[in-house]
Parts: structure tokens; sequence; C-alpha cells
């Protein structure tokens, strides 16, 4: 009973990580499955670096759970983080092509998702899938007690404001790559919208409300069909940012902590 309160710190950090983390979060993912799965590999981790952690059960034993959960809930939200980009691309893809109240329930997240952000959601998942990019993130969290231990100063770390600079760089550089990936569409239907403008003031008697859209919508889907190949090579990069952010995370709490 004495490795009890120390099995249940490495479980709190898996099973945190597993609520937020890509593919793990998923709806479709049953429940019963994630918590064996989490209880597995908290085995595994404990018998390899947590099982001489001395751990007291005192007064502070709270307050080290709720640092676990933390812990976890902050690297599974760090690679998440990188998921939302094929959304907010998608997003911004259907307000020009006019599919911005076109949306659909994404069955993965449950949520509201905009056609474009949730047809290139699910091929990100594909690829991610097809590298093996689920055990990498596995890997990511086991490997996360040499970097953050058991004994970790996360708290002081993040009233120390380093953690919420971290997030707040990640999430900007997120949003470029989303800008990034949407740009083909965007300046294509700036160009679209300016030739109907054009059209507009040459030929009043055409409709362009009417016609427009529909042209819109074509010239979109087109553009969309021609970028297809490449975009596997783009969420390989999208990938790597996501494995170097995570590397820089525990960079930054590694260095926080010996600090």
């Amino acid at each position: 009973m004495q490795v009890l309160p120390g099995f249940l710190l490495v479980f709190c950090r898996i099973s945190s990580f597993f609520i937020v983390a890509p593919i793990f979060s998923s709806r479709t993912f049953p429940t019963f499955i994630k918590i064996g799965l989490a209880f597995f590999v908290s085995l595994i981790v404990f018998l390899t670096v947590g099982f001489d952690s001395k751990v007291l059960v005192d007064a502070t034993y709270i307050l080290a759970i709720l640092r676990e959960v933390f812990a976890g809930l902050l690297i599974g939200y760090t690679s998440y983080i990188f998921f939302t980009i094929v959304q907010t691309s998608g997003a911004l893809m259907d307000m020009q092509m006019g599919l911005a109240m076109a949306n659909i329930v994404n069955p993965v997240t449950g949520t509201s998702s905009p056609i474009m952000g949730n047809l290139k959601y699910m091929l990100l998942m594909l690829v991610f899938l097809s590298i093996n990019g689920h055990h990498y993130l596995l890997a990511a969290i086991m490997d996360s007690y040499k970097w953050l231990p058991l004994d970790n100063q996360l708290f002081q770390i993040y009233y120390g404001g380093q953690i919420t600079e971290f997030l707040a760089r990640t999430f900007a550089d997120t949003f470029l790559v989303a800008l990034q990936i949407a740009a083909p569409i965007v300046v294509a239907m700036f160009l679209t919208d300016f030739g109907l403008a054009l059209l507009a003031r040459t030929a009043p008697q055409y409709n362009v409300f009417v016609i427009g859209i529909p042209i819109k919508i074509l010239v979109g889907l087109s553009l969309m069909v021609l970028l297809l190949p490449g975009f596997s090579a783009l969420f390989q990069i999208v990938f790597d940012n996501m494995f170097g952010a995570l590397e820089k995370l525990f960079t930054l709490l590694k260095s926080s902590s010996r600090a």
C-alpha cells in the first residue's frame, strides 16, 4: 500500500492527458478503453520511473494530485492546439466561400464544425495515424517524467509566467499557420469578388447576388481539389511543429525546475 500514493499521482497525469490529447480525447474512443489504457500506461511508467519516488501522504498530497492533473492537461492541450489549425483555416475558407452557415457536427469532437475544416480535420487524423503519431504522443507523456518528475515545482513555474507566455506564443504560431493554410482560398475568393464587382458594373442586367455564391463555391472547391495533394506534406510540417512545441515545453519545465 505504500506505493499506491505514487501510482495515483502517475495515473492522474496520464488520465488527464488522455482527456484533452488528440486521438485519445475523441468521443468515438470508448471511455472504458481510455481508462484501461491510462491504467496500463500508468503502471508501466510507475514501474520504470516512479517506483523509487518517495511520496508523502500529508496535507500537501491533494496539491500534488492537482499538480499532476495540471501537468497532464498542459501536455495534452499543447498537442491538441495544433489540431485546431485546420478547424480555424476551414472556418476562414468557409466564410469566404459562402459556406459559413453550413456547419456540420464533427463526430470526433461532438461540436459544430465548418465543412472545409471538418474535411481537413479528418485528413489530418488519417495522416497522423498513418505516421504512428499516437505512438509518439504516448512516448511524450511517458518521457515527461524525465523532464518533470513527481516532485516537481509546476505551480511555481506557472506563477512565474513562463507557461502562460509559452501557451500564448504557441497559440499565435498556430493561428499564423492557419492563416497561411487558408491564404490561397482567401486570395482566390477576393479575386472572384473583384471579378463579380466588375461584372456588376459592366453588365448590370446580371444578378450578381444570385450567380455569385455558386461561382465562389465552384472556384473554392476546384482550388481545394488542386491543393489536396499538398496537404500531406503540409500536415507533416504541422506535426513537426507540434512535437517541437512539446520539446520546448519540456525544456522550459526542466530549466525552470532547476532554477
